[in-house]
């Protein structure tokens, strides 16, 4: 549907114009390339007369002309113009094409069209039909598009790009981010400052730590929202199926490949390409990757053409990268080219602010809502150093939802607990096997007069830490092999092999 809106042309007492012109809106009829389903003639109350003689007119002409009195008494008032002119586009058809013409009315109400349409109020077009008594007769252009560029001011740009800013960050942080830790806060600002821009920007982290899901924030949170997003783990695929997959190939490219097929790049066109476990890449694609990267188009396997790329790209990676551009396991120009800016994923043991939230958020996820955890299920949970992160939390949590009925207590978390406290044996005891304090089997000494061989200085050096730590956690194996910086059932097989437990 094709809508025209204009303030009428013919006023109380006049109802045709001077020097025998037929007025702008009929100009704009007669000569326009547009034919209008309805024409919506705006007037005040003292000119509704005119106004619907002007309908009549143009119903004559086969043209569908309806009038609209505002409620305005001063048509030069701005104040009562914009509150009366705010409302039309509620009342229009959500699919209709709509044309504002702006050669009539006052100067004042020509103003506000303007504002309702630059500031996204009204959807619609601003003509302009020139004065016959101006121009030469015939006008090469009677009826003109008004462009105005008012996003080219500063203060408006400088608005503008603080408003994408502020809806990034709100959306990372009540999206896909769930924590209330300061190191979330400062991921929640990066993917804020970042989503708006173009820059490359390389996650770091341990795996499970949710490196996918800042990935994913930051392109909900960017100007390709609407675009795709594509996720590739490189670690996954060998050399030669990896290459298909990012570039595509060309039909007979090798045996099997029966037609052409787009790869990733082309598939995230107009999206956000996201590389997961970059420093997997073999060596050869890190070359061809680089090469894309810098040029901005890729060849197809067994193509020749140049196809152009256009998605951004976000690489994520658990591995120590410049310890690897330093040993010369990853290109150093590549590196530069991926870490346009870098966004670190701290361990859930480094902000344990946030597991409370995310075990809420696990559970609403999972079905589990209802559950709630015991305190001492809380102390267990806190203790441990959840070596897989949110993702093993998440398979934790997925867990309860499966077992438990309302409560969750210690006895139902799969992860080590230990519950008791045990007293820690002594470095020195009587030869054999003996009894440690409170009938707890303390430390085999060493028959030999002194450890003679490299391997046995070790085990008894390994033999006397093990049981100092021991002593000073009050015998808490979770405790003690987190300040040895080993597992704890690595642990319980070493006290095993020295016959302590």
């Amino acid at each position: 549907m094709r809508l025209l809106l204009t303030f009428t042309d013919w006023h109380s007492g006049r109802t045709q114009s001077s020097y025998g012109d037929p007025g702008p809106i009929r100009r704009l009829l007669a000569v326009g390339d547009v034919a209008y389903d309805e024409v919506r003639l705006f007037a005040v109350k003292r000119d509704r007369p005119a106004a619907r003689a002007l309908a009549a007119e143009l119903g004559h002409g086969g043209v569908l002309a309806e009038v609209s009195v505002l409620d305005v008494t001063d048509p030069s008032d701005y104040a009562q113009l914009f509150h009366a002119l705010s409302a039309v586009p509620a009342r229009l058809p959500p699919d209709a094409e709509v044309d504002v013409l702006l050669s009539s009315g006052t100067p004042q109400a020509q103003t506000i069209w303007v504002v309702l349409v630059k500031a996204g109020l009204l959807r619609a077009r601003l003509l302009q039909v020139i004065p016959p008594q101006f121009v030469p007769d015939p006008h090469p252009e009677p009826v003109r598009e008004v462009r105005l560029d008012f996003d080219g001011f500063p203060e408006i740009r400088a608005l503008r790009e603080e408003v994408v800013r502020l809806r990034a960050r709100v959306h990372a942080v009540s999206g896909r981010l769930v924590g209330e830790s300061e190191a979330l806060r400062r991921i929640a600002a990066g993917v804020a400052r970042l989503a708006p821009t173009p820059l490359p920007v390389l996650i770091t982290g341990e795996t499970g730590t949710g490196k996918e899901l800042v990935a994913r924030a930051l392109h909900d949170a960017s100007t390709r929202a609407d675009g795709p997003f594509v996720a590739e783990n490189c670690g996954a695929l060998a050399e030669g199926v990896l290459q298909s997959e990012l570039f595509g190939h060309e039909a007979g490219a090798f045996t099997g490949a029966a037609k052409r097929r787009r790869g990733l790049f082309e598939q995230a066109a107009g999206g956000t390409l996201f590389l997961d476990e970059v420093g997997e890449l073999p060596a050869r694609v890190q070359v061809q990757l680089l090469r894309v990267l810098q040029e901005g188009v890729l060849r197809r396997v067994g193509g020749e053409e140049a196809v152009p790329v256009d998605a951004r790209i976000v690489a994520a990676t658990h591995r120590d990268l410049p310890a690897m551009v330093a040993a010369g396991t990853f290109r150093e120009d590549l590196y530069y080219r991926l870490n346009g800016a870098t966004l670190h994923v701290p361990p859930l043991r480094d902000r344990l602010a946030d597991l409370e939230p995310l075990v809420a958020h696990f559970l609403a996820e999972t079905g589990g809502a209802h559950l709630r955890p015991t305190r001492a299920a809380w102390a267990a949970l806190r203790a441990w150093r959840w070596p897989g992160n949110a993702r093993e939390l998440r398979a934790e949590v997925a867990r309860w939802a499966v077992f438990c009925e309302s409560v969750v207590d210690v006895a139902d978390l799969s992860i080590p607990v230990e519950t008791d406290a045990r007293p820690a044996p002594t470095a020195a005891s009587s030869p054999g096997a003996g009894e440690g304090a409170k009938g707890r089997p303390a430390a085999p000494e060493n028959t030999n007069a002194a450890p003679a061989t490299l391997a046995e200085h070790v085990a008894a050096a390994e033999r006397a830490a093990i049981a100092d730590t021991l002593a000073a956690t009050n015998e808490n194996l979770s405790a003690a092999a987190r300040r040895l910086g080993i597992d704890r059932n690595t642990l319980k097989r070493k006290l095993a092999a020295y016959g302590w437990r």
